[in-house]
């Protein structure tokens, strides 16, 4: 069953959060997740969010937690989590 990284970011630096992004990306692809949404333009119907919305399709949620535990994701969260505010969580598909 496919799993989905719901992720809302304020950066707070994007010159250093920049570096994440260059990390991130092929540690996704090394472990087959798809990019849905990618900071695109948010807009909010009901509740709040953050100025930065990712969506990622991953296999399975042991892929998913496999890949959030990598070392390669591990080396990109480096970079963000000093220079960010986020919310990230795994959702199953139906």
């Amino acid at each position: 069953m496919s799993v989905y990284a719901i992720v809302q970011v304020d950066v707070k630096d994007a010159d250093e959060y920049a570096k994440y992004a260059v990390l991130a990306g092929p540690a996704v692809e090394k472990y087959n997740g798809e990019f849905l949404a990618r900071g695109g333009e948010v807009e909010v119907m009901e509740g709040t969010t953050r100025a930065r919305c990712v969506i990622i399709r991953f296999a399975d949620l042991s892929t998913a937690k496999t890949f959030y535990h990598s070392p390669e994701y591990q080396e990109a969260l480096a970079f963000a989590l000093p220079v960010s505010d986020r919310d990230y969580k795994f959702v199953e598909g139906i």
